[in-house]
């Protein structure tokens, strides 16, 4: 009597497929049976490579054929199909019209300064704004905002449980201080604070904003690269003293942003600690950390100085108390920030008219590359 190929089958359904409730035969691994006289053909297929699966999936087929067939020559063939990986769908965040970058090369140049009161002016101007504290090792807009103690609830939408955002001054707030300890260390490696950083992006309820301002930490590392493989960042500005150092790293930021393999747009320079003025001397300038310095920057580069904002122990003390000193009318450190905001506003119309819109990098175009 000839062996058919529904007995063969048939036979098969006491093999189990690994990991799952099926049979290797309901599941789709035999790809192939061919049956020649006496001898049985089997072409088998799993989706891992690990040797034994493969094996005891091989010897459930020879043990099963045997049994039923014990006269027969088994011959069985295994093949691997790893599972495909799933791509990113495009993240799109439909609400939000635009997303500025606020970078620097150098720590310590007050750029969280600079983000907190551009967001408040922002808001102020009647404009709807979030803020991303993305310095995810020195998170320090809670404190800046005077919400500290304050812990963004949770809800759902559309089936999905996401953050709301703590607000404060009319902004809208998310920073990885607001879920770590305050007097410990986040010690956390590259994959973990870009994790952590896609989540406050994404896992929010931010509503409709005009603007979603994102305060990157010092540098041009995984954070930096990270945005812009996720997010199609509308805008970059660069934050500097005059200071010669800090105005070498400034270069490698706004280089970052200028690169072929993610051409995010800069709309320019803020230099911050520009100047100080004695309240005593209200009409002397003292350059303390150099003069021109940003300006000569921006011209080598083609761009403009958004700002230039003095050196002020009370635009510190703001910042300290939770108070950003753009919260205060008509005082010149607060018409400063006012007029750095407006440049910000102006150059990101600007941007919008002339360009294109920013496209997500893809992950292999930013390998190995480097700022100039």
């Amino acid at each position: 009597m000839s062996i058919q190929r529904a007995d063969v089958l048939e036979a098969l359904k006491v093999v189990k497929l690994p990991s799952t409730d099926n049979n290797i035969v309901e599941g789709g691994a035999i790809q192939e049976v061919v049956i020649s006289g006496d001898k049985i053909s089997i072409v088998a297929k799993v989706n891992t490579p690990v040797l034994h699966v493969k094996k005891a999936v091989e010897n459930g087929i020879e043990e099963a054929l045997k049994a039923a067939f014990p006269s027969a020559i088994v011959n069985v063939t295994m093949q691997v199909e790893m599972a495909k990986p799933v791509i990113e769908e495009e993240v799109i965040l439909p609400n939000i019209k635009n997303i500025v970058a606020v970078a620097s090369g150098k720590g310590g140049v007050g750029k969280s300064t600079i983000t907190a009161n551009l967001a408040v002016q922002m808001a102020k101007m009647g404009f709807k704004v979030g803020l991303v504290d993305a310095d995810i090792y020195g998170p320090s807009m809670p404190i800046m905002f005077d919400v500290e103690k304050e812990r963004p609830l949770g809800k759902e939408v559309n089936g999905k449980q996401v953050m709301v955002p703590v607000e404060n001054y009319g902004v809208k707030l998310l920073s990885i201080g607001f879920f770590t300890d305050p007097d410990q260390a986040v010690a956390w490696r590259g994959s973990m604070a870009t994790k952590a950083l896609k989540q406050i992006i994404f896992d929010a309820d931010w509503g409709e904003l005009d603007f979603l301002l994102i305060d990157l930490p010092p540098g041009t590392g995984d954070i930096h690269l990270t945005l812009v493989q996720s997010v199609p960042v509308t805008a970059a500005v660069v934050v500097s003293t005059p200071q010669i150092v800090a105005l070498a790293d400034a270069r490698k930021g706004a280089g970052l942003f200028n690169m072929d393999a993610i051409k995010v747009p800069v709309l320019g320079f803020i230099e911050n600690m520009a100047y100080f003025t004695p309240a005593e001397l209200p009409e002397n300038k003292y350059y303390i950390f150099g003069k021109d310095g940003t300006k000569k920057l921006a011209a080598d580069m083609g761009l403009p100085v958004l700002a230039e904002i003095p050196l002020v122990q009370s635009i510190r003390e703001a910042g300290d108390i939770g108070r950003p000193i753009s919260l205060q009318e008509n005082t010149p450190e607060a018409k400063a920030f006012y007029k750095m905001t407006q440049n910000v506003v102006e150059e990101t119309i600007k941007r919008n008219k002339n360009l294109p819109p920013t496209e997500k990098v893809r992950m292999s175009e930013t390998a190995g590359c480097t700022a100039n």
